[in-house]
C-alpha cells in the first residue's frame, strides 16, 4: 500500500513538472510570435473596428476600411474618408490583440501611390494633411515620391509623398 502511494506522489510530480515546463515553453513560444508582429498584421487583423489614428497632424478616427502595404483606410462620419500612410502614424487606439495572416503578393504590392492615383483618376477632392498647413484640391499626378494637387485657384503644390500624414477625401 504504501509503495502504491508513493508511485502515486512520484507521478503527480512528474506530472506537475512536466505541466509546469510545458507552460514555460508556451510563453517563451508566445514572446517569440510577438516579437515578429508588426503593426499592419494587427491593422489588417482589426477591419471593421472603430480606431483612432494619431498622426503629428492631429487625429483621424473612424473603421477601419482597408489595410495596403504602406496605408491604412478610415471610413470617418458623415460620409468621408481618411487614407492614413503608416509611416505617419504616432499611435493608435482600438487595434484588435491578435494578427492576421501574412498579406498575400497583390497585397503586398498595392502601395501608397496606388491608392493616391485611384483619387487622381477619380478626380476626387482631397484634403491634404501635410506638416504645418493643410492643402485642398484634387489631385493631378502622382510620381514615383510625390504628388501634385491642384487647389481651386492658384498653381498646383507638389507635395513629397514622405510629408502626407493623411488624405481626406470628401
Amino acid at each position: 500500500m504504501q509503495w502504491q502511494l508513493l508511485f502515486e506522489d512520484l507521478e503527480a510530480q512528474f506530472a506537475a513538472a512536466q505541466a509546469e515546463q510545458a507552460r514555460a515553453v508556451r510563453s517563451d513560444l508566445v514572446r517569440a510570435e510577438r516579437a515578429t508582429t508588426r503593426v499592419l498584421d494587427r491593422l489588417r487583423a482589426s477591419v471593421g473596428r472603430l480606431l483612432r489614428v494619431q498622426t503629428d497632424g492631429g487625429l483621424a478616427e473612424g473603421d477601419l476600411v482597408d489595410v495596403g502595404a504602406d496605408w491604412l483606410l478610415l471610413a470617418e462620419p458623415p460620409a468621408r474618408q481618411a487614407l492614413v500612410p503608416v509611416s505617419a502614424v504616432v499611435a493608435v487606439a482600438g487595434l484588435a490583440p491578435h494578427v492576421a495572416p501574412p498579406e498575400g503578393r497583390v497585397g503586398r504590392s498595392l502601395g501608397l501611390s496606388h491608392a493616391l492615383r485611384a483619387l487622381s483618376r477619380d478626380r476626387v477632392d482631397v484634403q491634404l494633411w501635410v506638416p504645418g498647413r493643410t492643402l485642398t484640391g484634387t489631385i493631378d499626378r502622382v510620381g514615383a515620391d510625390h504628388l501634385d494637387v491642384r487647389p481651386v485657384a492658384g498653381p498646383p503644390w507638389t507635395v513629397p509623398l514622405a510629408t502626407l500624414q493623411v488624405v481626406r477625401s470628401r
